[in-house]
């Protein structure tokens, strides 16, 4: 049976799901692609949001955290995990092909998504409350600008999702809730071993579709050539 066809799949824990993010190269976190698993679809309902060992929500952040694949919402501004392997495929394929300052400067990247950038590699992982108050971006009215631009940064692939970061207060106590931390892209894959594809755009998307060709549906493999063909 195909891997990306197997519906009926359970994943219990952490280490089952590392595993079969390998052997599958792309998963989503919900299921937004027809045809296809996702993260949401081969674990238990009951165990999301649970707090326990089993919840699918946490092992989100340590896939990243771990290096064993990249996470951020990457496409149709879903939120996707991405093997280590695959990765460098997906970077090349989806990625900007150039550094955030020289995007910026040829109009392909805002000017707020910019300066996030700019905050973002001065303080690697650093996480959203921070990031925005460094952003002076704290401010209910700023949050539709904030959180355009943090998502544009991860559609163009100049930042992942790297951990979260919970909040303490002056007593080292846990206090409020816990918050999405940032790694610029190039950084996360330096720190976790992962080296680019030595491949243009269009050889990226090529070996992506043939990889995916024989291991999902012709519905699902329609969303992914949307994606990939260069």
């Amino acid at each position: 049976m195909n891997e990306a066809n197997q519906g009926e799949a359970i994943i219990r824990n952490y280490d089952e799901a590392a595993e079969y993010i390998m052997r599958i190269g792309i998963l989503p976190l919900a299921s937004c692609i027809p045809e296809f698993p996702s993260l949401e679809s081969i674990t238990r309902k009951e165990s999301w949001h649970s707090g326990e060992e089993d919840d699918p929500w946490t092992w989100r952040t340590r896939f990243p955290y771990e290096g064993k694949a990249g996470y951020g919402k990457f496409m149709k501004k879903k939120a996707f995990l991405i093997s280590a392997e695959w990765f460098p495929l997906v970077y090349a394929c989806l990625g900007m092909g150039r550094d955030a300052e020289n995007c910026y400067q040829d109009g392909l990247l805002s000017k707020t998504a910019w300066e996030l950038y700019q905050l973002i590699d001065i303080d690697q992982g650093i996480d959203t409350r921070a990031l925005r108050e460094r952003a002076h971006m704290k401010a209910v009215e700023d949050k539709k600008a904030f959180d355009r631009a943090v998502l544009e940064l991860q559609e163009t692939m100049l930042i992942v999702i790297s951990g979260v970061k919970t909040k303490v207060n002056e007593a080292g106590e846990t206090n409020g809730w816990s918050s999405t931390a940032y790694e610029t892209t190039e950084h996360w894959m330096k720190q976790n071993g992962i080296g680019k594809a030595p491949c243009s755009k269009q050889e990226a998307g090529q070996q992506l579709l043939a990889r995916l060709q024989d291991n999902c549906s012709s519905r699902a493999f329609a969303y992914f050539k949307k994606q990939f063909q260069q």
